[in-house]
């Protein structure tokens, strides 16, 4: 059994199989991949090709289960809970979304117009770029799957937590004035398996599409940090002798524009740097869901207070669990 385990994390998982074949293709044609543009050159063919397969495979999944939610099924269902619950259920649904923050917010806006708890909405907004299966997946290729699984655990709890704090400061007077009191529907339509598979790849087609010139950019840093940029700068700007280093990653990931996809290999690289696995992990998450076009399209949602009230919750919950994550990073190893 433990040998069936290492095998899907080697060769599944990590790809361990691509990297070899990736290093004795660039060894064929002369490169010494022990140097410093060898090795850039390596990380950046392997870390692309691994993330763009394991983009698809899972995209292509996700969006067929996707399929049996579009956002009236999913409205309707939200529709039934409320209080707590219904801050589970939301971020939960965040999770089978492979949306970027961008892309979370016409979703965001549909679900308040349908009427539903704002704080249900906010969890919502808050899982779907941050936590999302893929990103469990790629994850768990790096860092093993315990952090995947406590990753995604802490992430849901952010979400939760923040949506929860939102309805209870009864904040819907934030809202902007045309993002209210829409509640039509339409009727689901219902689609055979060849449509939904047709569904499937066709979101798949239009993910890749969006994400890969972030991979490449996001592969290309990770490449530029892991083989030029020495070891002692980043361990003494991020490393755990800078006791602020998880409050400067997270609020340097925030500016940033990119999806999980994107930000994973710039991760990747910090972590084998030396950089301690929380202040990683919170510039991730920092990455993934306060990027500042999401937050320019989201101001013209919601007022000043309800943003500031947003954007402190998640930094808030980033850097505790940053912190939390380095202080427990032994039990990871």
């Amino acid at each position: 059994m433990e040998a069936l385990g290492t095998f899907v994390m080697d060769q599944l998982l990590k790809m361990v199989w691509l990297s070899d074949l990736v290093t004795a293709a660039l060894v064929a044609l002369g490169v010494d991949v022990s140097s410093r543009l060898g090795g850039s050159l390596q990380f950046f063919l392997y870390d692309t090709a691994k993330i763009v397969l394991l983009l698809c495979v899972m995209i292509f999944v996700i969006s067929y289960v996707q399929s049996f939610f579009p956002p009236e099924r999913s409205r309707r269902i939200l529709g039934r809970f409320r209080g707590i619950s219904g801050n589970i259920v939301g971020a939960l649904l965040g999770t089978v979304t492979p949306f970027c923050s961008c892309s979370s917010i016409p979703l965001f806006i549909g679900f308040t117009r349908a009427g539903l708890p704002l704080g249900v909405t906010f969890s919502f907004l808050i899982s779907s770029p941050m936590v999302d299966l893929g990103s469990l997946v790629l994850i768990m290729s790096i860092f093993g799957p315990s952090v995947a699984v406590v990753y995604t655990v802490v992430g849901l709890a952010i979400a939760i937590v923040g949506g929860a704090v939102i309805q209870r400061l009864k904040m819907d007077d934030q809202l902007a004035d045309f993002v209210r009191g829409d509640t039509s529907d339409t009727e689901l339509l219902a689609l055979s398996i060849r449509e939904r598979l047709a569904y499937a790849r066709r979101e798949t087609t239009l993910t890749f599409k969006k994400v890969f010139p972030y991979i490449v950019v996001g592969v290309a840093i990770g490449a530029l940090i892991h083989n030029w940029i020495p070891q002692e700068l980043v361990e003494g700007i991020l490393g755990s002798g800078n006791p602020f280093a998880v409050i400067l990653a997270t609020l340097v990931g925030a500016p940033i524009y990119a999806d999980t996809f994107g930000a994973i290999p710039i991760a990747e690289a910090l972590y084998l740097k030396g950089v301690g696995l929380g202040t990683v992990l919170a510039f991730m998450m920092s990455v993934t869901t306060l990027s500042l076009p999401s937050l320019t399209m989201l101001a013209r949602v919601i007022k000043p207070k309800l943003m500031a009230t947003f954007v402190g919750i998640c930094l808030a919950g980033m850097i505790l669990s940053g912190y939390a994550f380095n202080a427990l990073q032994p039990l990871f190893a």
